[in-house]
């Protein structure tokens, strides 16, 4: 049955607190509303006066950058005694910008609670408003809630109030601070529309939304040309993929006759498995989902998204934008788990993007840029599990990584804050991002330390924290794969799939390894050893305030004990077996099983055992292997530090693939549009020809008109006399 038809009054929901689910996105729409309104009456003048003024671009709370420029342009060096300004209304966006996702949160708990104690076998669909009737199109802006969403709601509002809590502190002296949470707010109103869309136009409003924040916030001091530029990039890269997912709806209409979410899904299944516009959709649908989650060819703007304030970073790489197109091959399994061909492209560039990320993280010398990488890397991980038709075993992983990746991120921002005030205070210009910088930071920040490598054990995947559940489950399910399922039975490019899946599954092995190295490595060049910010500077070192230490030990509590969520039946001592699962079986149940031949993939207990120990040991060798290999009392400051070469250097410069995109793309498109479209165009065809060719025929025109008006009347005789006899002769002769 079409969950659409179900009458919304018929569902167990109707008569809960869940009835009022379209004010979830309303509340972080208020607070967009409310802190854009403070920002423009707070606001002096609209923009900087002076494009060229430095601005922050690494975002600690005084506003002060690594070369000694504060928020408000000014050269530090040269002011002394500047302390900054806070905006006037700075204490009731502090209450306004994060209460709103306190709300939201309470309001999505009390949502889940509800659900618990009803059946799901449908969605609850809430219909706001008639929408889009045209012709044979007839959309109604709908919410639609079921356990999926679900999931989704309680990440974004969770983690995203625990970042809303952190911005206070990180950027309170910010003469921006309205401003900032403006966007901010404004970007979890659009996830949610995102999550909670009944119709893939309604999922693509909010999909092109958070586009849009995130052009808005990594650009944040936009005065910066590297940040203008780094949000523009992120905005156009997007673009590309969005393409894509224009066309996956264009072909759904055409093919299907709806564009309704639950629509679609029920008539999908209706075409033939593996067909040419089944296969179309789903690769389209994922070319979107490569814009929006970063995998190759198109993942070059999420390291570059760096250049915004580092909550910002929190919130899209760990709990909201760039999980976007996992959460859409989960919400659209109907459609791919009937594409073979697709899937197995979906896993395939999911573990290449993984491998791929991870070798450039470990040569990365700035702490934002490591985790940004390793974002690249862990969404390829979600992709190879949604990729495989492990739709329960992707989403876990997003969820224990929004729990990780936000407390790592969380905690460099708290790094990165302590070592710009120390720099502030001393007037030092060096890096205060580059770990050659840091070192022995344990000893001023402990707790700090101590959570964050909670987070670093994670995402290694070292038992019993969250990442080592779900990074399991996603190996596991690979290999499982890779003998009784309907990508066993396909093919890519003529390769068997079930090669296809044990080449996934080495990458993810081997990604893995290079992932417990480079965060290991992270945490030995920032905490241990020696301390390299400088004498004057130590003296300064201390820890974060609690407003920004408090969401860490909340986020660390979830990294640690997140895998709980979905235990596996080996460590059922531990633990309710497959939570996540059973919870999400409606959703994604039957594509699960039409992806494995209809019956649950079942592994001897040896082989399950040897998989698991398999991927221990790899987690357990790369830390084992960059703590005997690293040496951080060896490590000199950046200033020190010679130029990297060989192997090193192309890692360092990330496989100059950015000059590569520029060389291929960028460069030939300026010139193509500087010889054809200006020179040729614009300055040839339309202002030589069009304007100053009809303003040189109309001085032509009147040029002439000129020498007939000599002022001699005997002149103005013969001309009519011409005249009259030209006219009589037109008329008499034959």
């Amino acid at each position: 049955m079409n969950p659409a038809l179900i009458p919304e009054g018929a569902h167990p929901l109707a008569a809960t607190i869940a009835r009022l689910v379209w004010l979830l996105p309303l509340l972080p729409l208020a607070g967009f509303l409310i802190n854009g309104t403070l920002a423009m009456l707070g606001a002096a003048k609209v923009g900087p006066a002076d494009p060229s003024a430095g601005h922050d671009h690494a975002g600690d709370a005084h506003g002060h950058d690594a070369h000694g420029h504060d928020a408000h342009g000014h050269d530090s060096a040269h002011d002394d005694h500047h302390v900054p300004v806070r905006h006037k209304f700075a204490p009731i966006v502090s209450l306004i910008g994060p209460g709103v996702l306190v709300a939201a949160f309470g309001l999505a708990v009390a949502c889940f609670f509800a659900m618990r104690g009803v059946s799901m076998e449908h969605p609850y669909i809430v219909t706001l408003y008639q929408w889009m009737p045209v012709g044979d199109l007839n959309l109604n802006a709908t919410m639609l809630l079921d356990p999926l969403s679900m999931v989704m709601v309680l990440v974004i509002t969770g983690v995203g109030m625990l970042i809303h809590v952190f911005s206070v502190g990180y950027m309170q002296d910010d003469p921006g601070y309205p401003r900032y949470f403006a966007y901010l707010n404004l970007f979890v109103f659009f996830m949610l529309m995102l999550v909670l869309g009944g119709s893939y136009p309604l999922l693509f409003v909010g999909w092109e939304g958070v586009g849009l924040c995130s052009y808005l916030l990594i650009g944040f001091w936009f005065s910066e040309k590297a940040n203008a530029d780094a949000g523009k990039k992120a905005f156009i890269v997007n673009r590309i993929g969005d393409f894509g997912f224009l066309v996956a709806m264009f072909l759904m209409f055409s093919n299907l006759g709806t564009l309704d979410i639950g629509g679609v899904a029920a008539k999908a299944v209706e075409l033939p498995m593996g067909g040419a516009v089944i296969t179309a959709i789903a690769l389209f649908l994922f070319l979107g989902c490569t814009g929006k989650s970063a995998q190759i060819p198109l993942y070059v703007w999420l390291p570059d998204a760096m250049a915004g304030p580092t909550p910002v970073s929190a919130l899209i790489h760990a709990a909201t934008m760039v999980t976007a197109g996992v959460y859409l091959v989960a919400r659209s399994s109907a459609i791919f788990s009937m594409a073979p061909v697709a899937q197995l492209t979906v896993a395939l560039v999911g573990g290449l993007t993984a491998f791929f990320a991870a070798t450039i993280g470990l040569k990365q010398w700035d702490i934002k840029k490591v985790l940004a990488y390793s974002t690249v890397s862990q969404l390829g991980y979600m992709f190879v599990g949604v990729g495989v038709g492990a739709y329960t075993a992707g989403v876990f992983h997003l969820v224990t990584h929004a729990f990780f990746k936000a407390l790592l991120f969380l905690g460099s921002g708290s790094v990165i804050f302590v070592m710009h005030a120390a720099y502030h205070h001393t007037h030092n210009h060096d890096d205060a991002q580059d770990m050659r910088n840091m070192g022995g930071l344990k000893q001023y920040m402990p707790v700090t330390f101590y959570l964050m490598w909670t987070a670093t054990l994670a995402i290694a995947g070292i038992p019993l924290f969250s990442g080592f559940f779900s990074k399991d489950e996603i190996l596991g399910s690979v290999f499982a794969r890779v003998s009784h399922s309907t990508l066993a039975e396909s093919s890519l490019l003529g390769i068997p799939g079930g090669t296809v899946l044990l080449v996934v599954y080495g990458l993810g092995l081997a990604s893995a390894l290079m992932t417990a190295i480079y965060m290991t490595r992270m945490m030995l060049y920032t905490f241990h050893g020696p301390n390299r910010t400088g004498e004057a500077e130590r003296a300064h070192l201390k820890e974060a305030p609690w407003i920004m230490t408090g969401p860490l030990v909340v986020l660390a509590v979830l990294a640690a004990f997140g895998g709980w969520l979905n235990v596996p039946e080996l460590l059922s001592a531990i633990g309710p077996v497959g939570s996540l699962e059973h919870w999400l079986e409606p959703v994604v149940g039957a594509a699960t099983l039409r992806t494995t031949l209809g019956a649950a993939p079942e592994m001897a207990h040896q082989t399950e055992l040897l998989l698991v120990g398999t991927a221990i040991a790899i987690a357990m060798a790369g830390i084992a292997f960059a703590v005997i290999r690293l040496k951080p009392a060896a490590l000199v400051p950046k200033k020190d530090y010679p130029a990297a070469e060989g192997i090193d250097r192309v890692l360092e410069n990330k496989y100059f693939v950015d000059e590569g995109y520029d060389a291929a793309f960028v460069r030939p498109t300026v010139g193509v549009s500087r010889a054809v479209l200006w020179k040729g165009v614009d300055a040839g065809i339309i202002d030589g020809l069009f304007v100053n060719g009809s303003a040189l025929l109309m001085r032509a025109f009147g040029w002439m008109g000129s020498q007939l008006q000599t002022g001699q009347l005997g002149t103005y005789a013969w001309v009519l006399l011409i005249g009259a006899i030209t006219i009589l002769g037109a008329f008499t002769l034959r």
